[in-house]
C-alpha cells in the first residue's frame, strides 16, 4: 500500500489538502511505471514530501548536489534502482521509497512565470520527484523526453494541463 505523508516546514497555501494532492500525484506517477504494483503492495510503501522554503532547499542542494543555489524540487531515493523490482514481493512491513523536498518561493516564482497555480506546479514537481524515486532521470535527451511524456500523462490523469506545452 502506498502512503504519502507531507510535512510543512514552512506555511504553504492552505487552499489545498497537500497530503491528499501529494498522494494523488505520487500514485499517478507510479501507475505509469513498471513499479505500479507498489501502490497495492503488501508492505507499506512510503514517500515523504517536505514542503519547505528556498533556504532549506538551498542548503540541501549545496550539501548533497554541490549546487550552491535553491531549486524547485529535490528527490532523495532510499531504494537502489536494482532493488526496485523486488519491493512488491517484500513482506518487510514498511519500505521508505524516498523523500521529495519542494521550495515554496522557487515554486511560486516559477508558477507565476508560467501563469499557472502554485498547486498545479507543485503537483507536477511531486510527479517529477516520484519518478526520480523509482529510477527515472533526465540526464540525456532521450531519457528527458521519456520522463516528460510520463509527467504529462500523469498530470492529465489529474486534470492538469501539459506543463511543457509552451516549450514546443
Amino acid at each position: 500500500m502506498l502512503s504519502v505523508e507531507t510535512h510543512e516546514a514552512q506555511p504553504w497555501p492552505d487552499t489545498l489538502d497537500w497530503e491528499a494532492r501529494a498522494g494523488e500525484a505520487a500514485a499517478a506517477a507510479l501507475a505509469l511505471t513498471p513499479f505500479a504494483s507498489l501502490a497495492d503492495a503488501a508492505p507499506l510503501v512510503e514517500i515523504s514530501v517536505r514542503l519547505t522554503g528556498d533556504d532549506e532547499v538551498h542548503a540541501l542542494n549545496r550539501d548533497f548536489r554541490g549546487k550552491d543555489k535553491p531549486t524547485n524540487v529535490l528527490s532523495f531515493p532510499q531504494v537502489q534502482d536494482d532493488l526496485l523490482e523486488t519491493l512488491a514481493n517484500s513482506d518487510d512491513g514498511e519500505i521508505l521509497l524516498g523523500d521529495i523536498v519542494l521550495a515554496r518561493e522557487t515554486c511560486a516564482r516559477e508558477a507565476g512565470e508560467k501563469g499557472i497555480s502554485l498547486e498545479d506546479h507543485a503537483t507536477h514537481l511531486i510527479v517529477h520527484g516520484t519518478l526520480h524515486l523509482v529510477g527515472y532521470d533526465h540526464m540525456d535527451d532521450a531519457s528527458a523526453a521519456a520522463m516528460e511524456a510520463m509527467e504529462v500523462k500523469a498530470l492529465a490523469s489529474l486534470g492538469i494541463a501539459n506543463p511543457y506545452a509552451d516549450q514546443d
